[in-house]
């Protein structure tokens, strides 16, 4: 039996995909489960049209995910931070307080792109590394700095 996914479904396809399935694996899961509807005309000139839609939207996802990358490449961010006299500082850098400098600085970079082992927890210059979608990969230079005397108080 030939069926369209709705859905990825492991080990048999990708959303849009037309499979050729064994009936009761189509009748007693995927129809009822939602993963699939029957492959008529219709529906795979449906499936079809979706599909290419589906790519034209990646390619552009992809363009602006290159853009993104390609600006951020060597990119300087400067983070004031509360710290000690040693340089400690008192709250850790996370991947939401660098994604938020960057945000204010124009660039939308959410939390989960930005890969840190443990947070930064010194005053000092570090290198680290975005991974956006598609397989792509910037680094940027964090340079956290200790604020002025006068503001911490």
């Amino acid at each position: 039996m030939k069926v369209i996914l709705l859905k990825q479904v492991d080990n048999l396809g990708e959303q849009w995909d037309i499979k050729s399935v064994a009936d009761g694996y189509a009748r007693n899961f995927l129809i009822p489960k939602g993963f699939a509807v029957l492959a008529t005309v219709d529906a795979v000139a449906d499936a079809n049209k979706r599909k290419e839609d589906l790519s034209k939207l990646a390619e552009q996802d992809l363009s602006k995910v290159q853009e993104l990358a390609g600006a951020l490449a060597d990119y300087e961010v400067i983070i004031p931070a509360k710290a000690n006299e040693n340089g400690t500082l008192y709250a850790g850098i996370t991947p939401k307080i660098i994604s938020e400098a960057l945000a204010v600085q124009g660039f939308k970079v959410p939390s989960r792109q930005i890969k840190l082992e443990k947070a930064l927890d010194a005053v000092g210059e570090y290198t680290v590394l975005l991974s956006f979608d598609h397989g792509l990969e910037a680094n940027i230079k964090v340079i956290v700095e200790e604020l002025p005397q006068e503001i911490k108080e």
